[in-house]
């Protein structure tokens, strides 16, 4: 027997999805803190992460790697948060997530499918490099 949510509860919990694309990272950090799942996932399976990534929040994406967001979860659409910042075409997030250790080819399609389909040229020799990196 699960129990439906409260209007309060949603809308709590939407708020905190809010701190995210809003780069609130004290906030979320002490959120985290109070227990909040740092991979709390929304209706579309996407993770603060993911929505931090695709918002370009780079002190929230690392906020979220410090307390230790699982890098490589997708959402409904198959993305990561390494898909989402290399699609915003964001050098710096890239280079976060990829310095923690987000995997490549994490995704429905690749990091470096999406730089290469979108012409997002500036990444592709970042995406390249770690892609060796983890082969060998």
């Amino acid at each position: 027997m699960t129990e439906e949510l409260t209007a309060e509860e949603i809308e709590f919990l939407n708020s905190i999805f809010d701190l995210a694309r809003d780069n609130k990272p004290q906030a979320l950090s002490s959120l985290i803190e109070q227990g909040i799942p740092v991979n709390l996932t929304n209706s579309k399976g996407d993770t603060l992460l993911i929505l931090a990534a695709y918002h370009q929040n780079a002190e929230v994406v690392a906020t979220l790697i410090a307390a230790g967001a699982d890098l490589d979860r997708v959402n409904d659409r198959g993305q990561s948060a390494l898909a989402c910042a290399v699609f915003r075409g964001n050098q710096q997030i890239a280079s976060q997530l990829l310095d923690a250790g987000a995997d490549v080819n994490a995704g429905h399609q690749t990091p470096l499918e999406i730089a290469q389909f979108f012409g997002i040229d500036h990444l592709v020799p970042l995406l390249k490099e770690h892609g060796a990196a983890t082969q060998g």
